[in-house]
């Protein structure tokens, strides 16, 4: 089975409202594909830069800022230098009919305004994006794993069913792999953005592997983590890539341990993995990841659901994230009175930034030290 076609949606430009793109991120999806969404406030940089990462196979801008003629231009001169010359780029907006024509002649490969049939805009969205994916897994090169676009183009691959890439990859050591996991709603996302940030300042180059659920219905996915992980400037020293989950159960993706393997090639020493919204069953993170930190929220149980087994049984560490909110203080206590063994607990507000120093100083100490567990 193919994996499903990977689009990227960027909103463009300081306009504040997103309902119409997120429709379309929405259709998309039904439409079977895997769509990342980055988000509102985007640069032409910020975008190529996750287009890069993420090795989508269209890139699709929306912008109703008037400014087409000057973004869309040096979007695909951005596009060009990063070695994305064979990705489409299609924008959407109120753009009047006599810009049509400059903005193609510029490289643009679609222009939509609003009131386009859906679907018009989904048939050629498969259109441009089917004949890239054709003919980029028709190259023979071996992707530079030291590059983000050849360590994006090495997962593309692999997932595609070249197993050799993966085999081939040979990192000086091994990454440190966190599985970071958790109900919905819980802020592993925003936890991860703020734990790599950290890890960034501090010298260390990270690698994250987002997975978010796959539709059973269509076989598309939104996969809309990396807007809450990456700011608007890019970090050479941060590799993000989303996966779906492509159906499989417990709240990983396909090939995740390979992925670990490319990236410490690649130059990550420490591969952050989220899982998908995770239920007290699913702890297939244990077997994918050397060190597996539970995240919890005020009111999300008591002591009782904490001794459970299950997903609480394989953590080896927790984190009660949101201590902003009330109630913080019991969930702590309670979970601290639970365990009966040194599993670090750590408090943090991820909306605040606070608590983040002692957790990154343990997940630097594991590394150091190697983690008990082979994984």
């Amino acid at each position: 089975m193919k994996p499903p076609l990977r689009v990227l949606i960027s909103k463009i430009g300081l306009d504040g409202h997103d309902r119409g793109v997120k429709l379309i991120v929405r259709n998309l999806r039904d439409a079977g594909m895997e769509v990342i969404y980055t988000g509102l406030w985007q640069t032409p940089e910020s975008t190529i830069h996750a287009a890069v990462q993420e090795d989508v196979d269209l890139i699709g801008v929306s912008l109703l800022s008037a400014a087409h003629l000057t973004v869309m231009p040096r979007v695909v001169e951005l596009r060009n230098k990063a070695g994305l010359s064979e990705t489409p780029v299609i924008v959407g907006g109120i753009i009047p009919e006599q810009d049509h024509q400059p903005l193609y002649d510029a490289g643009v490969a679609g222009v939509y305004n609003p009131g386009t049939p859906m679907k018009r805009i989904i048939e050629d969205v498969r259109k441009f994006a089917t004949a890239r994916r054709e003919r980029i897994l028709q190259a023979e090169s071996t992707p530079d794993l030291t590059t983000h676009g050849g360590l994006a183009r090495a997962i593309t691959l692999l997932a595609a069913g070249r197993r050799e890439i993966a085999q081939n990859a040979t990192p000086s050591a091994g990454p440190l792999r966190i599985g970071i996991t958790g109900a919905p709603g819980v802020g592993k996302s925003t936890l991860i953005g703020r734990i790599a940030r950290e890890l960034r300042s501090r010298g260390q180059r990270v690698g994250v592997i987002a997975v978010d659920p796959t539709s059973p219905l269509t076989g598309g996915s939104l996969l809309g983590d990396r807007l809450r992980m990456t700011g608007r400037e890019p970090d050479e020293g941060l590799f993000v890539r989303s996966l779906g989950s492509a159906g499989l159960a417990g709240g990983l993706g396909p090939d995740v341990a390979a992925i670990t393997q490319l990236m410490a090639a690649g130059g990550y020493p420490i591969v952050l993995i989220e899982t998908v919204g995770a239920g007290q069953g699913d702890v297939e993170i244990r077997d994918a990841a050397d060190e597996v930190l539970l995240v919890l929220m005020p009111g999300a149980g008591d002591a009782v659901q904490f001794a459970k087994a299950g997903i609480s049984e394989i953590a080896t560490g927790f984190v009660v994230n949101k201590t902003d909110l009330p109630g913080a203080d019991q969930a702590l206590r309670e979970l601290k009175e639970t365990l009966s063994d040194d599993r670090p607990v750590f408090a943090v507000s991820s909306l605040r930034g606070e608590g983040l120093g002692p957790l990154c100083d343990w997940i630097q100490a594991r590394q150091s030290a190697g983690s008990p567990q082979t994984g």
